[in-house]
């Protein structure tokens, strides 16, 4: 079940393969995104070390959250995939010319997960012909659509 959708991500990119990760949160952010206080639509994900970390996620910290911690909605948190994956992502990020978007989170077996892309850039004419094949997928429902 997602709880987080980043619509602009298929929208500005072509995702060619899909990953599952893990995400090191805190207890209030866990809280947090369980009641659908994320956002997505700014985030990236960058390579550092060897490791997968996701930047630009907003997480609005809940009212009733600790006192005795500074939640800070936009901090950098780590992903966790096996290190044959991010071998394998850093190899085609740096060789061909990919990047790693984040396009959801959602639950699994309880936990929160992180579905991240690799995605390359779309150009300006690659949207509008994408936006006219959706339009003309609609349109064709919209006419096989019994009366």
């Amino acid at each position: 079940m997602s709880i987080v959708q980043n619509k602009k991500a298929f929208h500005d990119y072509f995702i060619e393969e899909k990953h599952e990760a893990g995400a090191v949160l805190e207890g209030w952010e866990v809280k947090a995104i369980r009641a659908g206080r994320a956002q997505l639509k700014e985030a990236y994900v960058i390579i550092r070390n060897g490791e997968l970390f996701l930047i630009g996620c907003h997480v609005s910290p809940l009212l009733a959250a600790s006192t005795h911690i500074q939640p800070d909605p936009v901090r950098t948190r780590k992903l966790l995939l096996h290190a044959e994956e991010i071998k394998r992502l850093i190899g085609k990020v740096e060789r061909a010319g990919y990047t790693l978007v984040p396009l959801d989170i959602h639950y699994k077996k309880g936990r929160i997960k992180l579905e991240i892309g690799l995605a390359k850039g779309k150009k300006q004419h690659d949207k509008r012909e994408s936006e006219k094949q959706k339009e003309w997928e609609r349109d064709k429902q919209r006419l096989m659509r019994p009366k």
